[in-house]
C-alpha cells in the first residue's frame, strides 16, 4: 500500500505470494514458471493421484504455450514456415484448454494428498488470474523479469553475507530497487539519486519511479 497506493492501475505479475492476491489492482497474472515447477514436483511424488494431476496439467500447459508461441511467432512447422496466430484466435483456441484446467483442478480439490489438494485449490480459486497474458498486450506469463532483476541482490547477499543492521538492510533493499527500476525505465541511476537527495534536503518528496499512467491522482 505504501509503495503502490490504495489501488494500482497496472497489472501485477507475480508468484502466488498472498500479499499480491489480496491487493486491489486492475488485474493480476500468476507466474506459469512457478506453477510448472510445482506440477513437475507432483509428478515426482509417491501418490498416484498427485502424479496424474501433475501429468495432466503439464499436458494442458504444453498445449496452451504452443498456442502462445504461435502467437509470438516462435513456433515453426516442419517446412520451416512460421505458423501465425492473432490474438483473437489465440484467446478463442485457449478457452477449451482453460476449461480443461479448471475441471481438472476441480476434480482434485478433495484429494487425500496435501500437495495435490493445495495446488488444485490454487488452480481452481485463482483461475481468473492465470490467463491475463492472453488478453493484455505486454503482459508476460511469468515473472522472470522480476526474477532477473533480483539476481543481483541475491548474488550480493551471498558474497557479503547480508547486513549487520536493520537500517543497513533497508538501505540496501531500497538502493537495489531504485537501481533496477531505473535501468528498466532507461533512467540514469546517479541522476535520480542525486535529485532524490536534493528533494530530501528541501523537504520535498522524490520523483516517483512509477510510470505516470499508473500513478494515483
Amino acid at each position: 500500500m505504501a509503495l503502490l497506493g490504495a489501488v494500482f492501475r497496472g497489472i501485477i505479475v507475480s508468484d502466488r505470494f498472498s500479499v499480491y492476491l489480496s491487493y486491489p489492482c486492475r488485474s493480476l497474472q500468476l507466474c506459469w514458471a512457478h506453477l510448472k515447477r510445482n506440477l513437475i514436483g507432483l509428478t515426482e511424488t509417491r501418490s498416484p493421484r498427485s502424479q496424474q494431476l501433475g501429468r495432466d496439467a503439464l499436458a494442458i500447459l504444453a498445449r496452451l504455450f504452443r498456442l502462445w508461441h504461435r502467437f509470438r511467432g516462435d513456433l515453426r512447422d516442419g517446412r520451416g514456415q512460421p505458423q501465425p496466430l492473432d490474438r483473437a484466435r489465440l484467446i478463442a483456441q485457449s478457452i477449451p484448454l482453460q476449461k480443461q484446467m479448471f475441471h481438472l483442478a476441480q476434480a482434485h480439490l478433495n484429494d487425500a494428498d496435501v500437495e495435490a489438494r493445495n495446488l488444485a485449490t490454487a488452480l481452481f480459486v485463482h483461475s481468473q488470474h492465470l490467463y491475463t497474458f492472453l488478453e493484455e498486450e505486454g503482459v508476460d506469463p511469468t515473472n522472470n523479469r522480476a526474477e532477473r532483476a533480483l539476481r543481483i541482490a541475491v548474488q550480493w547477499r551471498k558474497i557479503s553475507f547480508g547486513n549487520r543492521s536493520v537500517r543497513g538492510e533497508s538501505a540496501t533493499a531500497r538502493l537495489l530497487t531504485v537501481t533496477q527500476t531505473c535501468k528498466l525505465q532507461g533512467i540514469s541511476v546517479l541522476t535520480y539519486l542525486t535529485q532524490a537527495i536534493i528533494c530530501h534536503r528541501r523537504g520535498l518528496p522524490p520523483a516517483s519511479l512509477l510510470p505516470k499512467s499508473l500513478q494515483n491522482t
